[in-house]
């Protein structure tokens, strides 16, 4: 299949069109920019799904260096702190900026932002927009914005399949659209893909967010970091819905409580009892669920008939799974949300391959450690958008190169692959279901399949969850339940887990003989 090569004079391609997506697009304005998303804009991104609110110290007893010590306290020793500190500094201003840009985020009677409190924070600093709706919100607006912007060329319906790479450095980009392949030629690309929970059966994400954009980066030669720690939110609503519907950390926030199917409430003599950090919540509904009691999330007392008004997403959803939570306790299970990992990069987004950036749940700048702070991702992605801009605007789009290659891999689907990389990267894991998971996954991602890409960023996953030998934020060994004395980042590389993972099929295969 030989591509339809579309010339675009050298502009910088972002890929992916959620937050991080459309706030590099408009920061790049008025340098001309082309925006890939996959699906109509606004669709099929977890950004639109976002409940939760951007953290920032705004209140008059906050400070951004309680912020700095919530967020490291909740990295469990993993964040790179310079990185953190940029950030939490950062935010105010961001927030300032959406506000100009026509954010309706919730006031006071006095016109002063609302703040909301989640888990592992030690103030109020969550700013949310219209309750529950904070995602959608901004999505609405910036999308509107990005449409009005005339430097901004949108490309919708179009899927990224393959980067280029010539000589250590991108040249161009392989997608396809509704007219067949094309190639842009470009030496400036800024992945803004999303995360991973598509990879598992029980998620809150989009269930195309299979790790696309580390798929991509990975058979470029890019250096990914930190992989084996996947957030997953204790609290989604039981159902049958996918994506499941977030019971947003608000509600725990305004004081809900967790109880078994007979009324005990298991996490009280925990420290922190409900706004513990997300991976003490979690493993510890795990365990009930895995002890065949169900779980339920109670806002009778807390908030009653208020619930409604509170959080009307939320409302709607639960009403729709036959729930009315002001009168009756809502059933949740906790549900693949948030990568830490990604494609490593520099303070500007930039990753190890020359003219390739990444930003938002993509990327991997440090920031979350092992466990990331609730409502800092949409904090990160408003943050450190302005400074992928800038280092993307500040580097030479370069000559173009006048040939590209043109082998098509299939588009991808990871169905097939959900069953076993549930079972094998999920809350609790062990070395044997890894090492099994990691064969399993090798054959699939060399093969040229549907699912090779998602096989190949779930072998990768348990790459990095075998090669860390303890149990550390959201990365829990059963086998390794101890923690390091010593906190490492951990990267990897394609080839890297390649190699491991064919050591591992050797291994098997002499001890079957």
């Amino acid at each position: 299949m030989t591509p339809d090569v579309r010339y675009i004079a050298g502009a910088p391609v972002i890929v992916g069109a959620g937050l991080a997506g459309l706030l590099t697009a408009l920061h790049l304005a008025p340098q001309p920019v082309v925006l890939l998303s996959r699906t109509a804009l606004g669709t099929e991104t977890s950004s639109v799904l976002a409940q939760g609110g951007l953290a920032a110290s705004l209140g008059a007893d906050d400070h951004h260096e309680l912020h700095l010590t919530d967020t490291l306290a909740a990295g469990d020793g993993l964040c790179n702190e310079a990185m953190a500190r940029r950030v939490v500094e950062a935010v105010p201003q961001a927030i300032a900026h959406l506000i100009r840009l026509g954010a309706p985020f919730d006031c006071n009677s006095d016109s002063s932002l609302r703040l909301g409190l989640e888990a592992a924070h030690s103030r109020r600093r969550i700013v949310h927009a219209a309750g529950d709706g904070t995602g959608r919100e901004l999505l609405s607006v910036l999308i509107a914005m990005a449409r009005r912007t005339p430097s901004i060329t949108i490309l919708e319906n179009m899927d990224a399949l393959r980067l280029i790479v010539v000589e250590g450095g991108i040249v161009g980009l392989l997608a396809i659209g509704p007219t067949g392949v094309v190639s842009l030629p470009t030496r400036r690309i800024v992945l803004a893909t999303g995360g991973v929970g598509g990879l598992f059966r029980d998620t809150t994400n989009p269930l195309s967010s299979f790790g696309h954009g580390l798929a991509l980066a990975a058979c470029a030669g890019a250096e990914l970091a930190d992989l084996e720690f996947i957030q997953f939110h204790p609290t989604a609503l039981d159902c049958s819905r996918r994506p499941m519907p977030l019971i947003s950390e608000a509600v725990r926030g305004e004081g809900a409580v967790l109880v078994d199917e007979h009324g005990r409430r298991f996490l009280a003599d925990t420290p922190g009892a409900e706004l513990a950090p997300r991976d003490v919540v979690a493993r510890a509904i795990w365990n009930q669920l895995a002890a065949g009691r169900r779980v339920f999330l109670d806002a009778r007392q807390s908030l009653g008939h208020k619930f409604a008004k509170r959080f009307p997403a939320i409302t709607s959803a639960c009403r729709e799974a036959g729930v009315d939570p002001a009168v009756a306790p809502i059933p949740v299970r906790p549900a693949a949300h948030y990568h830490m990992g990604g494609v490593a990069v520099d303070a500007e987004g930039r990753s190890s391959v020359a003219g390739l950036w990444a930003c938002g749940e993509v990327a991997c700048t440090g920031l979350h450690g092992a466990n990331r702070l609730a409502s800092n991702s949409l904090a990160e992605t408003v943050a450190t958008a302005a400074w992928v801009a800038g280092s993307v605007a500040g580097t030479s789009a370069g000559w173009q190169w006048p040939r590209l290659p043109s082998i098509v891999p299939p588009r991808p689907d990871p169905s097939s692959i959900r069953r076993l990389t549930s079972k094998a990267l999920g809350i609790v894991r062990t070395g044997q279901a890894l090492r099994e998971a990691a064969r399993a996954l090798l054959r699939i991602a060399v093969s040229d399949k549907a699912a090779s890409d998602p096989a190949l960023v779930a072998l990768l996953i348990a790459t990095a969850a075998l090669r860390r030998e303890e149990s550390r934020g959201s990365h829990y060994r059963s086998d390794f339940t101890g923690r390091n004395a010593v906190p490492l980042p951990s990267r990897l590389t394609l080839c890297a887990a390649f190699e491991s993972a064919i050591a591992l099929s050797w291994q098997a295969s002499e001890r079957s003989c």
